[in-house]
């Protein structure tokens, strides 16, 4: 694919995440986490699903033989935005207005929505944690993207997942504008900030391998309820760990 088709791709994708969609396209195939149009069938759904059966870059993965290496710290630049939430059938969204960004490897790559995952979809050395956020930024040069994950485990509560668990549809629906509520994201990452690196894809259809990974090393909490309360909606929202093939994860290291 040339650079141009690689560019065109990536801003499809990225404006069907802010959407809300996996594809901007709504007529685009039924796909389910179980049973017929479940993973191992993704591929096979649709042409513009093909990368979910061939792709040799997919994510997530199990992280495990980790290589250390001199990588920079990530900067983040959160702030509180208005609650717009998204029930899109696969998991509960959270959209966010301009202004939340990160600096990464020397671009900006600005804040369009985080979402969650049951259990979590990146494992360590074959373990999966309850319940994993995906913070989703796209590059505001090269519209690549760049997703940090963060897991969870049980333990206190976290105030910002019980305000967005309050006001989530139970239902798939169009997004639903909350007056009044303001959260800021930087709620959900740990207060370390060591990472593993690696090139992936998206977790869901089309399964585009057009994604910087960073997975933090250190979990936040929620308590059990809250982790209980989104299974309820979304028993396993997980697509299982891919194929690590010639890629290699990355380890940062302490700055001294």
């Amino acid at each position: 694919m040339s650079l141009n088709r690689v560019s065109l791709t990536v801003l499809a994708v990225a404006a069907g995440l802010f959407a809300g969609r996996a594809l901007a396209d709504d007529q685009a195939p039924h796909w389910s986490y179980e049973g017929h149009g479940g993973p191992a069938e993704w591929g096979q759904l649709s042409p513009n699903f093909e990368a979910c059966g061939i792709g040799k870059d997919q994510s997530p993965v199990d992280i495990r033989s980790a290589l250390p290496a001199r990588l920079p710290p990530i900067k983040i630049s959160y702030r509180a935005q208005p609650l717009a939430l998204l029930n899109n059938g696969h998991t509960i969204q959270v959209n966010q207005a301009p202004g939340n960004f990160i600096t990464f490897e020397g671009e900006r790559y600005d804040l369009i929505q985080y979402h969650f995952h049951t259990p979590s979809e990146h494992t360590i050395n074959g373990k999966a944690a309850p319940l994993e956020v995906h913070l989703v930024h796209k590059g505001a040069e090269s519209g690549k993207l760049t997703v940090l994950g963060v897991t969870l485990v049980p333990g206190k509560a976290n105030p910002l997942i019980g305000a967005v668990w309050a006001a989530a549809p139970a239902e798939a629906g169009p997004v639903k504008e909350v007056p009044g509520v303001r959260l800021d994201p930087a709620a959900l990452l740990p207060a370390k900030r060591a990472y593993y690196r690696y090139e992936g894809s998206l977790t869901t259809p089309p399964c585009s391998e057009v994604v910087h990974w960073v997975v933090f090393k250190q979990s936040i909490t929620a308590s059990q309820a809250q982790i209980d309360a989104f299974a309820k909606l979304f028993p396993n929202n997980a697509r299982p760990p891919q194929p690590i093939n010639r890629r290699f994860i990355l380890e940062s290291q302490p700055t001294k």
